[in-house]
């Protein structure tokens, strides 16, 4: 296995394609990179900004470059001696755009009798396939039939044969799909998606055929065109990530394979999975955990539960994975009761178990003694469902049962959008922390634990990915390691939040905390970008308002808050002094965790642009274009 001394991610999109990367291949070789890491490649839905929506697996997408492109990044990438590693997304295939999508577009058609009916993970016995695009109010009047087709607004559907005749509204209720209102995906949904996108359908890559017909050009990558790595991007949805795994190993035998595979504290990866190791999130959470002092934190966890909470992270993680269970991903919960009509409170009893699961996902055999806990967890918090949960116990419990495995795959998401996607949106003690793969309740940070960690790391993955920004975490390494300096500070921080809470105040206390931790981490950037940042933090913690439907009087107030922050001199001056206060102590840190990041056990990635100081927030804002041309010349001058 040739395993790159280091990797550079870079986001391949319509404006930054594959002949740019492949203009920048010498400087990221002057740069010191072992292995150009590239985005998704294949075929996106159009406008697609970040690749993991394929709607074609059997060429590299026209829009990135195409084929032509590719094979200039490749021969430069050669030239200078770096290797590649290319992204690649086996769970889902993007459907927001049907006619884009051969093979969902022959689904529709043809139902299951379809060629392609086994690629999708889709539950039948519920009748026609409900496609959640219609808006409120009669949406009837609005379908209409035009070239053999059925349309929605922009949507266009196939038509099975011989059932073109009719009104719109006839000809709909002909065909093998129903298009519903777009409120009933929480709910009515049966095929399986990514987490509660309804426009990602899940792909059955279990099945061989599957798997060939989805590989076959990402394999020819492989073998002919010398890509040495795969990122494998979310594995833990799919029926059988070992066997998966296991298949992609033996296809394409010495490459360097990573997953992105998000661990609990504690948790390890299993040790059967022919994989180098993780793409680093729990590497990020160990070089941030190592630069708190535990009696810091302890201040700051008092400085906290006075301003805003009693309740610990716990309760939010509980609270936050109940309310996705039941709501968003209410959909993948029924397809789980569906399979239990027999066992009385089923339901119940399954919402209580994903709530109470400790991890993202086991993998049975492996991981039996997290649904072990989970089931005493769930009995404890609801003893009247103590029946229903031994009776599930002995099926979610053996991986040859569908119901096992389909637990498996309803877990992860729970926890990624309970947890990750609300809760760390809700309890904003330090927001460093708030990050994939960390520990939002850390209460005992030591060095200790950190060497115990490298020397785990360098027994088990030694070329296992290390990371501290990826396109996915919610602030750049640098925004967070000037978040850290505000625990040792409490004092001076306590008084800029007394001031601000008087003069700009938002509606939600623990809202507050995670906007003013971010201004005075990432500096009083573009408004726009500020103001962009908080209406995706108040949408996805839903405490006053959300993404389906948004209180604007709530929003309001957030946003003439950062108005005043930004405007009102007095207060501006004191932020500023507060920032001026942290930033030195934050280039430590940032620099710090640089350092620990190049020598520890693993390959560290580098995310495209944070060479230099980035200030960036959860994306979009952190996929923004990078100014190479100032690297560049900053590069030069340090040759020189």
């Amino acid at each position: 296995m040739a395993v790159p001394s280091s990797t550079y991610r870079l986001q391949i999109t319509e404006e930054f394609d594959l002949d740019t990367a492949a203009d920048l291949v010498d400087y990221l070789a002057r740069l010191g990179v072992g292995a150009v890491y590239c985005s998704p490649l294949l075929t996106a839905a159009a406008g697609s900004a970040h690749g993991y929506d394929v709607v074609d697996h059997s060429r590299i997408d026209p829009a990135r470059g195409g084929s032509e492109a590719w094979r200039r990044l490749v021969e430069r990438a050669q030239a200078a001696g770096l290797s590649i590693v290319v992204d690649i997304v086996p769970n889902h295939m993007g459907v927001a755009d049907a006619s884009e999508n051969a093979a969902w577009w022959d689904v529709l058609q043809h139902g299951p009798l379809s060629d392609h009916a086994a690629w999708f993970d889709i539950d039948w016995s519920q009748g026609r396939l409900r496609l959640p695009v219609l808006g409120d109010g009669d949406a009837s009047a609005e379908l209409r039939v035009e070239d053999g087709e059925l349309r929605y607004f922009e949507h266009r559907f196939p038509l099975a044969p011989g059932t073109e005749a009719g009104t719109p509204a006839e000809v709909h209720a002909r065909q093998h799909y129903e298009l519903v209102n777009f409120r009933r995906a929480d709910h009515d949904l049966a095929y399986r998606r990514f987490f509660a996108i309804s426009s990602l359908a899940g792909l059955r890559v279990e099945d061989e055929s599957v798997f060939e017909a989805t590989h076959r050009e990402i394999l020819r990558w492989v073998a002919e065109d010398g890509v040495a790595g795969l990122r494998i991007d979310h594995p833990d949805g799919l029926a059988d990530p070992g066997g998966y795994l296991d298949g992609l190993a033996a296809r394409a035998p010495g490459t360097w394979i990573t997953v992105e595979k998000i661990l609990e504290p504690g948790e390890l990866l299993p040790s059967s999975w022919p994989v180098a190791g993780t793409t680093g999130y729990d590497a990020l959470a160990e070089v941030m955990e190592v630069l708190l002092d535990a009696d810091d934190l302890a201040a700051a966890d008092r400085l906290y539960r006075e301003l805003v909470d009693e309740r610990d992270f716990s309760h939010q993680v509980a609270a936050g994975k109940r309310e996705i269970a039941t709501s968003i991903l209410g959909s993948e919960v029924a397809r789980l009761r569906r399979l239990v009509p027999d066992i009385a409170a089923a339901e119940q009893a399954l919402v209580e178990l994903l709530v109470a699961f400790p991890v993202y996902r086991s993998y049975a055999p492996l991981g039996i003694e997290h649904l072990e806990r989970a089931a005493r967890t769930a009995i404890e918090r609801r003893p009247d469902l103590a029946a229903a949960v031994d009776s599930l116990l002995p099926r979610l419990s053996d991986p040859t049962d569908e119901l096992c495995r389909r637990f498996e795959q309803t877990s992860g998401p729970v926890m990624a959008k309970g947890v990750e996607d609300t809760a760390y949106y809700r309890y904003n003690r330090l927001v460093a922390l708030n990050e994939v793969g960390a520990d939002p309740g850390l209460t005992a940070p030591s060095v200790d634990a950190f060497h115990t960690a490298q020397q785990r790391r360098q027994a088990r993955h030694p070329h296992g990915l290390t990371t501290l920004s990826t396109h996915d975490t919610k602030r750049s390494e640098d925004v967070r390691a000037r978040i850290l300096v505000l625990a040792e500070l409490a004092e001076p921080w306590r008084a800029l939040v007394d001031r601000l809470t008087t003069e700009a105040p938002v509606p939600d206390p623990a809202l507050a905390q995670l906007l003013w931790q971010t201004l005075i981490g990432s500096g009083f950037i573009e408004r726009e970008r500020m103001h962009a940042y908080a209406e995706k933090a108040m949408r996805e913690a839903h405490t006053g308002t959300g993404w389906i439907d948004p209180d604007e009087q709530f929003e309001r107030s957030v946003h003439e808050a950062i108005e005043r922050a930004y405007f009102e001199p007095e207060l501006r001056r004191d932020v500023e002094a507060l920032i001026a206060l942290v930033t030195p102590y934050g280039w430590t840190n940032a620099l710090s965790q640089k350092l620990i990041q190049l020598t520890m056990p693993g390959v560290p990635d580098v995310y495209q642009g944070t060479e230099l100081w980035d200030d960036s927030l959860v994306d979009p804002d952190n996929r923004r274009p990078v100014d190479y041309a100032q690297r560049r010349r900053h590069l030069a001058d340090m040759d020189a």
